[in-house]
C-alpha cells in the first residue's frame, strides 16, 4: 500500500526537550509556539517538541480550500467546534480530545535544511510509533501523513520560519471520536477514510503510553538526545 521505511538519522551533539502540556486552545497553541520559535532562533532554548491535545477546533493551512469545511455554521456551533484559519502548509484538518497533537520547534540548521525530509522524518516518528502498536503502518508516495489499511492516521502540517526553525507538526489519532471528521473533507482528499488507534485496536490505548512511544520514535529518527522537561520553558 505505500512505504514504511523508517531510517534513524545520527546527528551527534542534538538534544530535544520534551514537554506534555496538557488541553491546549488552540489560539494560544499558536501563540506559544510562535513564542518559542523566536526564542530557538535566538538560542535562548534548545530544539522543543511539544505534546498535547486540544479542545474541538477546524484548522485551515495556507492551501485551505474553504470549501473543505462542509459543517454549517449552526452545526458547528453546537458541536463546539471552532474554526481557525493558521499559517501552517496543508489543508483542512480537525483537532480534538483523544487526538495526540506534537508541536516541534526544531533548527534544522545546518544540516537538515530539507523540508522534504523533514516532512518524511515526522512521517517515520508515527510509522515507528504505530508498528509498535502492532498497526501496520505507512507513507503514500505524493501524499502527506500516514496511513493504515483502515484509513488515514495521522495527519501533517508543518510551517519552516525564517532561520529554518518549524512549528505545527502531526496529528495522531489515538482515541479520537472519528464522527467529528464528517463537518470537513480531511486534507481536502473526499475520498479519504480515517480511523484510529482505538478502532484499529478494538480497545482504548492510554494517551501516555502512546506519547511515551512518540518521544523514543522521535529520539531514535532524529538523531537526538531526549530531556524530559516540565511546563514551558
Amino acid at each position: 500500500m505505500g512505504d514504511r521505511v523508517v531510517p534513524e538519522r545520527v546527528v551527534p551533539n542534538r538534544v530535544v526537550e520534551v514537554r506534555r502540556i496538557g488541553t491546549v486552545p488552540y489560539p494560544d497553541a499558536v501563540r506559544i509556539q510562535a513564542e518559542l520559535v523566536e526564542r530557538r532562533r535566538r538560542s535562548e532554548i534548545s530544539d522543543q517538541l511539544l505534546l498535547l491535545e486540544h479542545p474541538h477546533v477546524i484548522t485551515l493551512g495556507t492551501g485551505a480550500d474553504p470549501a473543505n469545511v462542509v459543517a454549517d455554521e449552526n452545526l458547528l456551533s453546537a458541536l463546539g467546534i471552532e474554526v481557525a484559519k493558521v499559517g501552517r502548509g496543508g489543508d483542512v484538518t480537525y483537532h480534538g480530545p483523544g487526538q495526540l497533537v506534537g508541536y516541534p520547534i526544531l533548527d534544522l540548521t545546518p544540516d537538515r535544511k530539507d523540508v522534504h525530509r523533514y516532512l518524511r522524518d515526522l512521517e517515520s516518528v508515527l510509522i515507528r510509533t504505530l508498528l509498535e502498536l502492532d498497526i501496520d503502518a505507512v507513507r503514500i508516495a505524493g501524499q502527506t501523513g500516514v496511513w493504515t489499511a483502515d484509513g488515514k492516521i495521522a495527519a501533517l502540517g508543518i510551517r519552516v520560519s525564517s532561520g529554518w526553525i518549524t512549528s505545527h507538526g502531526f496529528a495522531l489519532n489515538v482515541t479520537t471520536d472519528l464522527s467529528y471528521f464528517g463537518t470537513i473533507v480531511p486534507c481536502g482528499l473526499s475520498d479519504t477514510r480515517v480511523t484510529s488507534v482505538e478502532q484499529i485496536l478494538g480497545h482504548p490505548v492510554a494517551m501516555d503510553d502512546v506519547m511515551d512511544l512518540v518521544e523514543r520514535a522521535f529520539e531514535k529518527i532524529f538523531g537526538a538526545s531526549r530531556r524530559v522537561a516540565v511546563g514551558l520553558p
